[in-house]
């Protein structure tokens, strides 16, 4: 705004720009009924998300889902986007800054870390091979599987067409290349098995 301009005429100004921006009214199916969400806040939660009974979204304008389907009792972190044809099951927790890509499906009671970033392509480009703007017939997606109670640390990064396995815990930074078993405990770069999960909780519970 202009220096010098009085205090009147800044706030003229001010409600005339806020004016021009609309509420966005989401409508939001939760436990198989309707609701709407609405205020002065525009929610960036597409009217096609799927929310389970009793979700938690700690910051409802700092997330980023559409297209997604969010199981009962699941947490989700600020600036997480979940993208259209993912899953997440019951009762998981998905940490802030979080990036669930098209095709991904996470089962029930899964703890996803901050920062953890899923793919769904091998090969990306931003453009084809005559210079043009991709579309969604020029990639192929992989989806990629990750099985009930296991733990992916923060800042961990899963290649597409992988399935992590039930039990399965992930260390922080790790990139996982290849399927993980069931109960297998991977770490590194790239991850690989470092243990077994049901060995370490024995010895936990033991001590």
């Amino acid at each position: 705004m202009r220096k010098g301009m009085d205090a009147s005429r800044r706030a003229n100004v001010v409600d005339r720009l806020f004016a021009r921006v609309q509420p966005i009214t989401a409508l939001v199916r939760i436990s198989g009924s309707s609701r709407f969400a609405y205020g002065s806040i525009i929610l960036p939660i597409s009217p096609d998300v799927t929310l389970g009974s009793n979700v938690v979204l700690y910051h409802k304008d700092l997330v980023n889902l559409y297209g997604c389907r969010i199981g009962d009792e699941t947490k989700i972190g600020t600036f997480v986007e979940i993208q259209k044809n993912s899953v997440i099951g019951n009762r998981c927790k998905i940490s802030s800054h979080s990036f669930i890509c098209e095709g991904v499906e996470i089962a029930d009671e899964v703890f996803i870390g901050h920062g953890v970033m899923f793919t769904n392509d091998s090969y990306p480009r931003a453009t084809t091979m005559e210079g043009l703007v991709q579309a969604e017939a020029d990639w192929k997606l992989l989806p990629t599987r990750v099985r009930a109670r296991a733990s992916i640390g923060s800042n961990a990064t899963i290649l597409p067409g992988i399935t992590v396995g039930e039990n399965a815990m992930i260390g922080a930074g790790a990139v996982v290349t290849r399927d993980v078993p069931d109960h297998a405990i991977v770490a590194g770069v790239p991850a690989r098995i470092v243990g077994d999960v049901r060995t370490v909780e024995t010895r936990a519970a033991q001590s």
